[in-house]
């Protein structure tokens, strides 16, 4: 057995427009790296965390990599020290699941460090705490398409039901993050406590046309069930820019765009790499023309998630 592991796990769109909570898809970049090496003091330490500028805690008790450790070695009564090195190299505050591929990154890397007692779906859970301890709410549509990779639908929280949803093969994504950031603390007070039935109603049905339209491989189906109802019109007021930056990924014929978790990146699904190219040149035009520096990505939907690095 190894005395140390290194991994990358990636980032991920969650929401997906109308799926709030229950919708997410993994990407190829960007993305986190850990590396775990095994100690004699049986502590989690958190030796180093670089490209965070110092925000993140370094107490383990208090840190989504040193609680979903924590968890792990408990629960299998594993009485093992680790040595945590965290390589933030995706944006705190993205909507990109930043927070996400740190917790998977951890959870992947130890369980491959012990020698793989856990499936992958066993580790979903230990994931979700990682996120409970980043924004209060151990939701899994960030982590588990960045676990399990691919497009995923979390059908259950109790119990917790994932399935993973087949994707078209020529489905591209593009992200674009804006350098603002939006709190995701901040992004879920701000939201209505109820919905109108209505709107409800309208939501379920673009949920379900989504998941149809990626079943049978429908473009036309997934870019007519890609409207939010319920968030979208709340969130927006966050990001700069918001309505136009669409407008113009709609000019270049995008599927649908919309906010990737709880913002400020924009993602747009689009057919073809092409298509997905222009649309993030025309999207980052609108950011440049607001003095908002950015960064653009363009993916298919990373079916792999997180992997051992040489």
């Amino acid at each position: 057995m190894t005395d140390s592991v290194k991994v990358f796990a990636p980032a991920t769109v969650a929401n997906v427009t109308c799926g709030f909570d229950i919708l997410g898809f993994a990407v190829d970049a960007p993305g986190d790296e850990i590396t775990l090496k095994k100690n004699n003091q049986g502590k989690v330490i958190i030796r180093e965390i670089k490209g965070d500028e110092g925000r993140l805690p370094l107490d383990p008790g208090k840190n989504t990599c040193g609680v979903v450790i924590q968890h792990f070695l408990r629960d299998l009564a594993l009485d093992q020290g680790i040595d945590i090195f965290l390589h933030k190299k995706m944006p705190l505050g993205s909507g990109l699941g930043s927070s996400a591929a740190s917790a998977v990154a951890a959870i992947y890397a130890i369980n491959e460090l012990m020698g793989k007692p856990c499936t992958r779906k066993e580790l979903l859970p230990y994931a979700m705490e990682g996120e409970r301890v980043a924004c209060g709410a151990a939701h899994a549509d960030n982590v588990a398409p960045s676990l399990l990779g691919g497009f995923v639908l979390v059908r259950s929280y109790d119990p917790l039901d994932t399935i993973a949803l087949p994707v078209p093969d020529e489905l591209f994504a593009t992200l674009v993050h804006p350098q603002i950031e939006v709190r995701t603390k901040d992004a879920r007070e701000i939201l209505k406590r109820e919905i109108r039935f209505s709107d409800s109603v309208r939501q379920s049905g673009n949920v379900g046309g989504l998941v149809a339209g990626l079943l049978m491989s429908d473009y036309q189906l997934i870019s007519n069930s890609l409207v939010d109802h319920i968030v979208e019109p709340i969130r927006a007021i966050l990001i700069p820019g918001y309505d136009e930056v669409k407008a113009a990924a709609k000019e270049q014929g995008t599927l649908g765009a919309g906010i990737s978790g709880s913002g400020p990146s924009l993602f747009a699904l689009s057919k073809g790499h092409q298509t997905a190219y222009n649309i993030g040149e025309a999207m980052r035009e609108i950011f440049n023309a607001m003095d908002i520096e950015n960064e653009v990505y363009i993916s298919k939907i990373n079916q792999i998630g997180p992997k051992v690095l040489d």
